[in-house]
């Protein structure tokens, strides 16, 4: 009855999200779907949602009405956290057609019976209570590197955050199971691993579907080092309470492990980390930079740091901006405080202006960009890896250095998923840097 639909996918969000639209994609595959892009016809679109900024709710609107010009019947499933969190409101959206919370999302083909329009979305959406299991899943395919999930859910209660309700208890792959992926990833000739989850260094949770902690984070990356093939692995985003020295340590000697982290921040304030429920103060955090930089001198950091919290005087948010200047980071990821349906911080006081989170949003914008550059020039000389991309971008290749310097070369076609050691001379106009090649063998 299937024989030969086509299938196609948009990705709301973050890493998981990625890994998590991947696993479903190849269940559609197994069982006859053929997958093709988002902007060709199909018969199908599966979007996957996200609910962290206002932002992502909005573009699913516009995501649905791109999906109805190219095949005005096709039968649209929205999946994800959006869709755990706001399900009747997104079946309300005009063409869609069936809506599956936390805890369907991996059986979507035994959601469809037929592929005839409906009136409204049928939703398919469990209590977050029920969403204790744990599906693993990675991505493969799309980019030169691969998301590895490794842990789902959180338990942390930070009053900003709708996660946990979206995504249930925090719960870990088994071991076995993220080394079994890792060999699968590496046995497709992918050279670099990203590690992903909603809060990774929470690694053993769960493992047994209770709180149990057979393994730790820090095993996690002890037994990943070992498999063979693996030419990098990227810890995504880590807790600075979660991410231990002996972590620190491993990682700089480790065979595999890269000299970056993301570590989240959200507030240089130890006023405003108390009001966000964040299980650190700043000083852990200094103290996060202060070991990474010790024992690795040309590691890349990155951090995420939340404006306009409410709450967050003028005082308060240079407080964060003067702390950021001067500690030792790469660069930053800014989000602008949205309000969220059934979170704390909805209800507290000190509600910060539209207009003034913006201002605030663009300052540290401006300082991201000027510690990419400190950084991208504190690397200048340095002998490197990168590994290239796949995509041709105006005549030029671009790739990542172990350290996640962006680097461009005029295209070659020869070059991508390939490995070279390079020497890096200079910073381009458009902020990317330039390389000589210290050998032109390929390394893998």
């Amino acid at each position: 009855m299937m024989d030969e639909k086509k299938v196609a996918f948009y990705t709301l969000g973050c890493k998981l999200n990625f890994s998590e639209t991947s696993t479903i994609a190849r269940n559609f595959i197994n069982e006859g779907f053929k997958r093709v892009e988002f902007e060709d016809s199909a018969d199908i679109y599966v979007i996957n949602t996200c609910s962290v900024t206002d932002n992502a709710d909005k573009r699913f609107k516009t995501i649905v009405k791109q999906a109805l010009k190219k095949n005005e019947d096709a039968f649209l499933i929205a999946v994800g956290c959006y869709a755990q969190l706001k399900p009747e409101e997104l079946a309300a959206v005009d063409g869609v057609d069936l809506v599956l919370g936390a805890t369907e999302k991996f059986n979507v083909t035994s959601y469809i019976n037929d592929l005839s329009k409906n009136d409204v979305g049928e939703v398919h959406s469990c209590e977050i209570s029920d969403a204790d299991f744990y599906v693993g899943s990675y991505s493969i395919g799309d980019r030169t590197r691969a998301f590895l999930k490794v842990q789902d859910g959180c338990d942390y209660k930070c009053t900003y955050c709708t996660i946990p309700l979206a995504r249930g208890i925090s719960r870990s792959d088994t071991l076995e199971n993220v080394i079994h992926n890792a060999k699968e990833i590496s046995s497709k000739g992918i050279k670099e691993i990203v590690l992903t989850g909603v809060n990774i260094g929470d690694y053993g949770k769960g493992e047994f579907g209770n709180k149990k902690h057979e393994h730790t984070f820090l095993e996690l990356v002890k037994e990943l080092d070992k498999v063979d093939g693996i030419h990098r692995l990227r810890i995504s985003s880590i807790e600075p309470n979660l991410l231990k020295d002996e972590t620190i340590d491993f990682v700089a000697t480790s065979n595999s492990f890269v000299p970056h982290f993301h570590i989240p921040l959200q507030s240089g304030s130890d006023e405003l980390l108390k009001k966000m429920k964040r299980r650190y103060l700043r000083k852990v955090y200094t103290d996060r930079v202060s070991k990474i930089k010790e024992v690795m001198p040309n590691a890349c950091i990155g951090v995420d740091v939340i404006v306009g919290f409410p709450g967050e005087t003028d005082e308060l948010f240079l407080e964060t901006y003067n702390y950021l200047n001067d500690l030792d980071i790469s660069y930053l990821h800014v989000f602008t405080y949205s309000e969220r349906p059934n979170t704390e911080a909805v209800e507290m006081e000190g509600v910060v202006p539209k207009k003034v989170r913006a201002k605030r949003s663009k300052m540290l914008r401006g300082l991201s960009v000027k510690k990419r550059r400190a950084f991208y020039e504190s690397q200048l000389g340095n002998t490197l890896t990168v590994l290239f991309e796949s995509e041709n971008k105006e005549g030029y290749i671009h790739g990542f250095t172990e350290n996640y310097v962006k680097v461009k070369t005029p295209w070659n076609p020869d070059l991508v998923n390939t490995l070279h050691t390079i020497k890096l001379s200079e910073i381009d106009a458009d902020g990317l840097v330039r390389f000589d090649f210290v050998k032109q063998s390929v390394i893998v």
